[in-house]
C-alpha cells in the first residue's frame, strides 16, 4: 500500500466513519480509531464534536491545508446568505473536487494528483492548480494523455458512484462543467457533514 492510500486510510480510522465510502475502507472491518486505546470512547466535548466536523470536511477534500481552509470559511462570512451552504459550494468548485465528481478519477488524492500534473484543461487553459475555482459554465476537458490511463478508464466505468446533477459530463468526449453551485443536501457525501459546526469552531 503506499503512503498516501496509508494515509487516506488513517483519516477513516481516526474518524471512525468510512469518510469517501469505499468498499477498501478499514472502517469497513474495523470501526474504532488506531493504537492501543483505539476502542476506548469517551463523550466530546462541544469543541471536540466542532474540531471532528472540521476535520472530517477538511479530510473529505484530500486534506486541504488548515490556511486555506480558513480562506474558505472567511470568503463564506463574506458572501451573502448561509455561511455553511456558502462554504460547501467554494470547496465544491475546487477544480480537484470537481474532477472527483466526473468520476474521471477514484478518490479526490488521485483528482489532486492529476490537475498537478497538468492532465486537466479549464476554458481551454492547462490548470495545475488543484484548489482552482471553477465557475458555472466553465469548460473542463482531460488532455489526450490522461484519457488513455488504465486509473481514468476504471473510473468511468466504475459503478461506485454516480455523478451528482449539479454536474454535466460528457464521458466520450472527456468534458464536463459545473451547472451551478450545489447546497449541502446537493452533495453526495457518503457520512454526514456539519458546516454549521466549522463556521461555530472559526467562530469561537
Amino acid at each position: 500500500m503506499t503512503k498516501r492510500a496509508e494515509s487516506k486510510y488513517k483519516i477513516d480510522r481516526r474518524m471512525q466513519v468510512n469518510l469517501w465510502g469505499r468498499p477498501k475502507s478499514p472502517i469497513n472491518k474495523r470501526e474504532y480509531g488506531p493504537g492501543q486505546h483505539g476502542q476506548r470512547r469517551k463523550k466530546p466535548s462541544d469543541y471536540g464534536v466542532q474540531l471532528m466536523a472540521k476535520q472530517k470536511l477538511k479530510g473529505y477534500y484530500g486534506n486541504v491545508s488548515e490556511r486555506q481552509f480558513r480562506r474558505y470559511y472567511e470568503e463564506a462570512m463574506r458572501r451573502k446568505g448561509d455561511s455553511s451552504q456558502n462554504l460547501i459550494g467554494i470547496l465544491e468548485s475546487r477544480l480537484d473536487a470537481i474532477v472527483y465528481r466526473m468520476k474521471f478519477v477514484p478518490t479526490v488524492f488521485a483528482a489532486r494528483q492529476l490537475v498537478s500534473h497538468g492532465h486537466v484543461k479549464v476554458n481551454g487553459k492547462r490548470i495545475t492548480v488543484p484548489s482552482f475555482v471553477v465557475k458555472v459554465g466553465d469548460l473542463l476537458e482531460l488532455r489526450p494523455k490522461a484519457r488513455e490511463m488504465a486509473a481514468v478508464k476504471e473510473a468511468i466505468e466504475s459503478g461506485e458512484r454516480d455523478v451528482p446533477e449539479y454536474i454535466e459530463v460528457d464521458h466520450t468526449k472527456h468534458t464536463g462543467s459545473l451547472k451551478r453551485v450545489p447546497s449541502l443536501g446537493d452533495v453526495p457525501y457518503p457520512v454526514q457533514m456539519e458546516p454549521n459546526l466549522v463556521i461555530e469552531f472559526y467562530s469561537r
